[in-house]
This record gives structure tokens, sequence and C-alpha cells, in this order.
């Protein structure tokens, strides 16, 4: 197939061969030609030739440029996806192009040559670690496969590059950790042990809704309605790449999906809750007088600001470990009250509007242990019936 663009391939003064082709289609002035050398053969160079004709022909053709692969995502990728997507992903992308990939071998290398096998040798770098980075869990490696492949995906759509390569590539499959949780017994001894805390609101009210960390950290007293015994979630807090001396290290973002924007119900307990943790803070308020920073947030710094996440779940930690319970994170108490829901027989889609998830396929997909168990007491049932029917 050819659309009439021209081209040839020449012998070099080095004994190598050469190709010149016409870039633009015949007549179109000015005039532009694109050269391609080192050829050791005037076969090899031929072969390159129809390919690059056929490619001009076919409109796939991707002119050659000399930008790295961390020029492209640093430069040219992050910038234009930075407002299409979620602060908390950007940031996410921000910092694993930063730390596993940019400084990485493949970041030196030009986009337009990158293949699979390359992006094989950064996995099993991350995989391996060294001396200057620490080894990467594969659930780790695979998130940032993910990420190459969609800033390659986009270098296509742009017309950077010919194909993905992370079409080729092999990352390792992603395994999620077994998920830890606990029981109602366990529950109940860490809010009885952590009454005392500054933050027993935000606990209990974490373990009794199933929130997500940024979204606790995100609410106002204006989104507390205690006459409705309810609360609204409209914002997140969220860590970001602090780099510098004077930057806070976290930023207000959307809700993780459109779910995520919702109301949930209080029960009586995480009201009481609430209402003492309002007087608490009232008393550190006056106590501060003019020092103290009004920002309306429910659960904040003793100087009124935003809690740092990172913080919280310092606090979080401790208390856990000074209760002598076992491990668990604070994701691992929104985990804790779906568990616990789903075991109790509360519908699994009250359970994902619940807890923010996308659509009720992700709650029970997460949490399939449960669901097991559901389907294994709805066999025992049926069987039951239709013991009673025959007897």
């Amino acid at each position: 197939m050819s659309d009439g663009r021209r081209g040839s391939v020449k012998p070099d003064t080095n004994g190598t061969y050469y190709l010149v082709v016409d870039i633009t289609p015949p007549g179109v002035r000015p005039r532009r030609q694109t050269r391609r050398r080192g050829f050791k053969t005037k076969k090899a160079a031929q072969a390159e030739l129809t390919r690059i004709l056929g490619s001009l022909a076919e409109q796939t053709y991707v002119a050659p440029k000399n930008q790295t692969v961390g020029e492209f995502l640093n430069v040219t990728w992050l910038p234009a996806v930075e407002h299409t997507i979620r602060r908390s992903t950007f940031e996410s992308y921000t910092r694993n192009v930063r730390l596993h990939i940019a400084g990485r071998p493949i970041g030196g290398r030009k986009l337009q040559a990158v293949e699979g096998s390359h992006l094989n040798a950064l996995y099993a770098l991350l995989l391996a670690g060294d001396d200057d980075h620490r080894a990467l869990g594969r659930r780790s490696v695979y998130y940032i496969h993910t990420i190459m492949h969609r800033a390659f995906r986009d270098a296509v759509r742009w017309k950077a590059i010919v194909r993905n390569p992370a079409d080729d590539a092999d990352p390792p499959k992603s395994q999620k950790p077994e998920m830890q949780t606990w029981n109602a017994t366990e529950v109940r001894a860490f809010l009885a042990g952590a009454t005392e805390h500054r933050l027993y609101g935000a606990f209990a009210l974490l373990l009794s809704t199933g929130m997500r960390r940024g979204e606790l950290l995100g609410l106002k007293w204006a989104d507390i309605d205690f006459d409705g015994a309810c609360l609204h979630i409209r914002r997140a807090l969220i860590t970001v790449d602090a780099r510098r001396k004077d930057s806070p290290g976290m930023a207000w973002s959307e809700p993780k999906t459109e779910k995520g924007r919702r109301t949930v119900a209080l029960d009586p307990a995480s009201v009481r809750a609430l209402r003492e943790h309002r007087k608490r803070q009232a008393a550190e308020k006056l106590a501060l007088g003019a020092g103290y920073s009004d920002e309306d947030l429910v659960f904040c710094a003793v100087g009124g600001g935003p809690l740092h996440p990172k913080t919280f779940s310092y606090h979080w930690d401790h208390t856990v470990k000074r209760l002598k319970l076992p491990r668990l994170t604070v994701h691992g108490a929104r985990h804790t009250w779906a568990t616990l829901a789903l075991r109790a027989g509360i519908s699994p889609r009250i359970v994902q509007e619940r807890i923010g998830h996308a659509n009720v396929a992700i709650t029970l997909g997460t949490y399939s242990h449960v669901d097991l168990q559901m389907q294994a007491d709805a066999a025992a049932k049926v069987s039951a019936l239709v013991s009673g029917a025959e007897s």
C-alpha cells in the first residue's frame, strides 16, 4: 500500500547504509524528509524503508524523537493528566514515577526504543531491591505496571510511539494480602480502652461507619446532622508528596468514587461519641484562645488545623499496641465494620452504599470470604427447608 511518497536507500561513507524518505505527501510544500542511518546491510535498510512508507500510508507513522521515558513522564504525561484524575491519584502517580521509574535505567531510555523486555527488567529490579532501594512487593510492582501501561497508552494516542510496550511485558501477578479484621469482642476491647484518648470520637466513628481515613479527617461540623443522626461525606484529606520544607504534605480531595459522596446514618453510640468529642474540642479551643485556628474540622490537630493522616494512623497504631490487641491498620477498621455487617446479615447493597464502594460487585469481591460464609448459611437454610418439606 502506497500513497505516492518515495524513499531511497544509499551507501554511507563508513560502509553502512542509510535511507531517505519523504514525510510530506506528493505536492505538499514545504517538502520534508527523514533520514535513518547505521544499517549494516542494504536489505535491512530497504526493510525499514518499506515499513516507514507503509506506516505513512496508514497514518500510523511516528516521527523519531530523542525524548526519554523520564522526560515524557515528568514533562509531558503528568502535567497532561493532572486535571483529569483525582488529586490523590495524581500524587500517587507522581511519587511512583519519582521513586521507582525516572531514576532507574528505563528512565533514561528513549521513549520510542522501549520494549516489553525493558519493562520486565524494571520489574525485576523493583522486586529485588538493592543497597539504595528497598524491595517492593508484587502488588506494588503491579501497580507501577498499571501506571506505565496508562502512560504508554496515552503516548500511543498522542502519536509519540507506535504501540504500547507494556502490552508485551509480564508484570508479577498481583496478590491481595490476607485481610486482617477484628471480631466484635476485640472492637469492644479497643473502644473500652481508648475512651480517654482525644481522638476517641474518631476511633469510634471509624469502627461504626467503615469510613475511609481521609473521609473521616475531612469532616466538618457542618457535615454532622445531630437531629437526623447522620453525617455527609463531601471531601477527603489526603497525603501528598511533600518534598519542600514548608509543604504540609496533605491536601483536600474529592471522595474516591462518585458513590463516595454520600450520607451515612449514625447509631446512638456514635452520636454520643461525637457530642462528647465536641465538648472536648471546645475545651481545647478555650484553652488556646487566639492561638486556635478554627476551620470547623471535626477531627483536627490540637491547634485546630487539619490532622495529618499519618499522624492519625500513628495514634491509632499506638493505641492498638498499648491495649495489646491484634495488629490492625486504620484501613483494617474499615474492613472490620464491613465484615461484621455482612456476617450480621446486612444486605451487601446496604454495606456497599454505606462504605462508598462504586458498586456492589466490588463489595462482594472484596469480602468474598464473608460471601462464602453467607452462601454456606443459605445452603444450610434451604437444605433445612427441603428436609422439613420432605418429612
